[in-house]
């Protein structure tokens, strides 16, 4: 997303049209678009001033049980996302496996495979299928 145009911006575009300027005369000559001139005008026609809204900080709805899910993490640090999920339900705590891994990610919680289960093995390691004749039993 673009980056929103500074305020001192918006006030010469602003001062130019309170000038005199048209507001499509006062666009060409910064360089925005008539559109943007005209919402910039009209925003401070009605309110007096025209900063960019402010961008981001959203808050996830978990953060509120944030201290309850982490609790359960470190009583039992091998529970996988579904699980956690699971237990959400019993609490009546809304949210989804991923809500619950972006809520994890936040405040530095990863999940590692437990180093016992070997993982997976890469193609030609180990023994292979039978050969036909060891099949069938011809020589």
């Amino acid at each position: 997303m673009a980056k929103a145009y500074s305020a001192d911006m918006r006030g010469r575009v602003i001062a130019e049209v309170e000038g005199g300027a048209s507001r499509r005369e006062a666009a060409e000559g910064f360089e925005v678009s008539a559109s943007t001139a005209i919402i910039w005008v009209k925003c401070f026609r009605e309110t007096g001033r025209c900063v960019a809204k402010p961008r981001g900080g959203s808050i996830s709805p978990l953060e509120k049980h944030a201290d309850f899910l982490l609790g359960l993490i470190e009583k039992q640090s091998d529970l996988t996302l579904d699980e956690v999920v699971l237990v959400m339900r019993k609490h009546r705590i809304v949210g989804s496996r991923t809500a619950v891994w972006r809520l994890f990610q936040r405040h530095k919680i990863t999940f590692k495979k437990k180093p016992a289960r070997g993982g997976a093995r890469a193609r030609g390691c180990g023994a292979g299928a039978p050969a036909l004749d060891a099949i069938t039993g011809h020589v």
